[in-house]
């Protein structure tokens, strides 16, 4: 205890603070988090790292493949300014007034990153299990999220799956 004046002054308990995150516990802890969590999900979890050209084959597999199909589904809708192209890594859709998709390789974080008109910005893990991309604070599936954008969007279905 301290002394302040005539008063004495106590020392204060230790604070603990409650996170409400999307990270898991491990990797708070990892950052130096020593307080409460409490998860959005209890089914996330960390993923395992891909080794990079195991990450390069996965990520190239499915933009290689997004590029196929959206450019048939741009056949199949009127939309003005619908534009699709993919160069160095960058797989970038234009849909005119309707807005910008940009997707991309994170090779240093191994994910997918995704910056969606309606959606923001997502970062998509791979999941073995899943065997799909998903993106961890909201457990979505890139190519279901994209079919639901996009038929949002454009008034088509899409299947991308």
């Amino acid at each position: 205890m301290g002394l302040i004046g005539d008063r004495r002054i106590r020392p204060k308990e230790r604070e603990t603070t409650t996170v409400f995150a999307t990270e898991p516990p491990w990797l708070l802890q990892l950052q130096g988090f020593s307080g409460n969590y409490r998860g959005l999900s209890s089914s996330l979890k960390p993923f395992s790292i891909l080794q990079e050209d195991e990450f390069h084959k996965l990520a190239n597999v499915t933009m290689n493949h997004l590029l196929e199909k959206i450019e048939d589904y741009g056949d199949n809708v009127q939309i003005d300014g619908f534009d699709i192209d993919y160069g160095n890594e960058v797989l970038t859709l234009k849909l005119g007034s309707l807005g910008t998709y940009v997707l991309n390789k994170q090779t240093p974080n191994r994910q997918i990153w995704m910056s969606s008109p309606v959606s923001g910005p997502s970062r998509f893990d791979w999941d073995r299990e899943a065997n799909a991309w998903i993106y961890r604070r909201t457990e979505a599936k890139l190519h279901k999220l994209l079919e639901e954008e996009l038929e949002s969007l454009c008034g088509e279905p899409i299947q991308l799956s």
